[in-house]
């Protein structure tokens, strides 16, 4: 800035000090005490006067799109942030969605909001870093409707083969229109083709083909559509990747082929539509099948079916010769049948006679294996005898074994009995049934039980000797 300019601006803010009464202020050198207000208006005007329209770089964070339909976020860099704002009026023109994290560069101009004193970025214009608006805002809304299942096979309709009534939307002024008539007049005569007119570029051009396809949908008698214009810049086709178009296309009952610009050219109608042409003469091509190719088909199919009939024919009348060798005389035939019918009969004679003299064999066989119920019944007999006994001996060598162990455990028990220790010198003395074993469990005059190897004694305690 030179000299003249700072001097000027230096000026300016003196100006603005003694109108607002700053410490400086030629006409009151006393300091004065502002309202929060004041200043806020003092630093908004410097602000806005001396930064004006500023284009800034940066990452977008705090992302929120308000309900009112104005955008709040923030821009970053590595070191700092700047808190921004677009207004719907400016933000419904852009091409692309914004969102946390995308780098972009917006044109504004810097503000302060008094009541709370912040300063802020007013956006008017934002492009993303890196890809332009239209490619973005193009590959967003391609993910948008694939995630939706608008660009699957399985909801497209198949293209009529022949077709009797196109309808064709597309600008009639253009080289699309007369690249597809002329295709039409050379292979399908026949058809019937209605042009809807639409404008195909520029911003207004989106809604004008969305009306031209419904009013080409409401055709009576259309059995496919052709939505579509000549190649151009991504520009100049932006209105074929209208989200409404797209939409439009995809709920269509009637089938729709696109057919914008050229082979390389790819728009959202392409993906969505029931059919993508590479041009405008490629969809014609397609719809419409040539005369003369048809022909040629025709005459190929009925070359065909004449050698196949006539082949059917021959082959008819070598079987009905081969039938007519091998039909004979009803009457011989009658007779070769009973002949039959009598081999047959014998042939079960024999059979049931087989049946019969294999069964009597069988009975005697079994009747040998069963033999003399009487025998069989003295054999059983003999076998409980028997049995009968070997069971007494168990039983009685059981019981012997059982008297021999309780004889046993008899000697034991009489051998650990305290009557054996009584008859070796020993006495008990209990006091009311109860054993005594200490001088403690008795008192002077009690009476005592002695019991001896044999008889027993009462005695009276007279006297008590500790241990």
């Amino acid at each position: 800035m030179s000299d003249s300019s700072n001097q000027a601006l230096r000026k300016t803010e003196i100006g603005a000090q003694a109108s607002l009464g700053f410490p400086g202020s030629l006409k009151n050198p006393e300091p004065a005490i502002l309202s929060v207000e004041q200043l806020n208006i003092h630093i908004k005007q410097l602000l806005e006067g001396q930064v004006g329209s500023v284009w800034v770089k940066g990452e977008l964070s705090n992302f929120k799109a308000h309900s009112s339909g104005h955008f709040y976020f923030s821009l970053k860099d590595a070191k700092s942030q700047l808190t921004a704002v677009m207004f719907r009026g400016h933000n419904s023109r852009l091409k692309f969605k914004p969102h946390d994290g995308m780098e972009v560069v917006v044109r504004g101009r810097i503000t302060v909001y008094e009541p709370r004193g912040n300063y802020q970025l007013m956006c008017e214009m934002m492009e993303p870093v890196g890809a332009g608006a239209l490619q973005k805002a193009f590959e967003q809304l391609k993910l948008k409707l694939k995630n939706e299942g608008l660009f699957e096979s399985s909801r497209k309709k198949p293209i009529p083969t022949f077709p009797k009534h196109i309808a064709v939307v597309t600008s009639p002024t253009g080289a699309a229109i007369r690249d597809i008539l002329n295709v039409l007049s050379r292979r399908a005569k026949s058809i019937e083709v209605t042009v809807v007119p639409t404008v195909v570029q520029g911003e207004s051009a989106a809604p004008q083909i969305c009306e031209a396809l419904k009013k080409a949908i409401s055709l009576p008698g259309v059995d496919a559509i052709i939505v579509g214009r000549g190649g151009g810049s991504i520009e100049d086709m932006w209105c074929f990747n209208d989200e409404n178009l797209a939409r439009l296309i995809a709920s269509s009952s009637i089938p729709i082929i696109s057919a914008v610009g050229h082979e390389i050219d790819f728009t959202i109608a392409d993906f969505v539509a029931d059919l993508r042409a590479p041009t405008p003469s490629a969809a014609a091509e397609l719809v419409a099948k040539s005369s003369a190719e048809l022909s040629v088909k025709i005459k190929s199919a009925e070359r065909m079916l004449y050698h196949s009939l006539e082949k059917k024919i021959k082959f008819l009348k070598e079987s009905m010769r081969g039938l007519s060798k091998r039909l004979v005389d009803p009457k011989r035939r009658l007779q070769d049948l009973e002949l039959r019918n009598d081999d047959l009969l014998n042939r079960l004679e024999m059979a049931m006679d087989r049946l019969v003299s294999d069964l009597n064999h069988q009975v005697v066989l079994l009747r040998q294996k069963l033999g003399n119920p009487s025998e069989r019944i003295e054999k059983r007999r003999k076998e409980v005898l028997y049995l009968s006994s070997r069971m007494e001996k168990t039983v009685q060598f059981s019981l012997e074994k059982k008297r021999a162990r309780m004889a046993r455990l008899l000697g034991i028990l009489d051998s650990l009995s305290p009557l054996k220790v009584v008859e070796r010198g020993y006495s008990i003395v209990t006091k009311q049934k109860e054993i005594i074993k200490s001088s403690e469990q008795v008192r002077i005059g009690d009476s005592l039980e002695v019991r001896l190897a044999k008889g027993s004694l009462t005695v009276a305690v007279s006297e008590l000797k500790g241990e």
